[in-house]
This record gives structure tokens, C-alpha cells and sequence, in this order.
């Protein structure tokens, strides 16, 4: 029986098929997941922010935490399993516009910023977003599974969706 590896926030992890991997609470964050066709290995980042180099900061950066880091560091674990960065793929889900009363704040579009910069990111490393599942006013949570390279939303009042 497959287990389903958890991913916290602002965290990444790898599985390796037939297991899946989770993320909970996307709702301004963006989940990234990675897979090459044909190999058994998954990995899923929660970013939370676009840029560290955004926030000034005394102590170690969280890697996972920003669009930045953690793309680079979602890559370079998949690599060290094997996989072929020219053939990685990727989908992604989230980046809500969670609170109604800040749409015309750039600084407070959180969700639309972590997009941009996951999107801008995956494009540096030449790395296809076969499909997203972005933006709009709600929060997912997300199971992704490599060998099939389903990755499941799941949204409170709303069906399953697979992309």
C-alpha cells in the first residue's frame, strides 16, 4: 500500500512512486510539484513567498519558504535522485487572493506574486508547467502523485479536481 508523504509550509520533500505527496493550506502559497515521465521520483515545494532576497534577515534563509530558493532547491534534490533536469515537468495550484479588501494592493497580492515568480523560476531552469490550478479566492489542498503525474486539488464546497 502506498503512503502519502507530508509537506508543511514553506518546507519540500521527495517520494519515490507508488507513493504520493501532500500539501495542506495553499491559499496565498503556491505548491510546486516536479516529476521526470518514467521515473518513480516526486517532489512537491510549498512556497509561501516570491523573493528572499526581499526580506532582510539576520538569521539562515528558509530555502523552502521563497519561490527563489525553493524551485532551485525542488530541482536540485531531483537531480540527485537521478532525474533529468531536460525532462522535468511541473504543475502547480494555489496562489489565492485570500483576503477580499486587498486587490488593488500589489504588496498584499501574495498569491498572484507567488505565481509570477514560481512561473519565472521554473522558466529559468526550461522546466514546462503541463497544467496550474491558480489564483482565484479560495485554498487547496494538493496530493501529487509521480508516477501517474496526477496531481489532486481538493477545495472545501468544491469537487475533486486532477489535473
Amino acid at each position: 500500500m502506498a503512503d502519502i508523504v507530508k509537506v508543511g509550509m514553506a518546507d519540500l520533500n521527495l517520494c519515490q512512486a507508488p507513493d504520493g505527496i501532500t500539501t495542506l493550506g495553499l491559499g496565498s502559497c503556491v505548491g510546486v510539484a516536479l516529476r521526470e515521465p518514467g521515473k518513480p521520483w516526486g517532489g512537491l515545494a510549498h512556497v509561501m513567498l516570491p523573493d528572499s532576497t526581499a526580506i532582510s534577515s539576520n538569521g539562515p534563509v528558509n530555502i523552502p519558504k521563497f519561490a527563489d530558493t525553493g524551485v532551485d532547491e525542488l530541482v536540485k534534490r531531483m537531480v540527485a535522485k537521478g532525474c533529468n533536469k531536460a525532462k522535468l515537468v511541473a504543475k502547480i495550484a494555489g496562489g489565492a487572493q485570500m483576503f477580499a479588501h486587498a486587490t488593488n494592493d500589489k504588496m498584499m497580492r501574495v498569491g498572484d506574486r507567488n505565481v509570477e515568480a514560481v512561473k519565472k523560476k521554473l522558466a529559468e531552469h526550461r522546466i514546462p508547467i503541463l497544467a496550474e490550478d491558480t489564483g482565484l479566492n479560495y485554498g487547496r489542498t494538493v496530493i501529487f502523485y509521480p508516477e501517474s503525474g496526477d496531481f489532486v486539488i481538493r477545495s472545501v464546497g468544491k469537487p475533486d479536481k486532477t489535473i
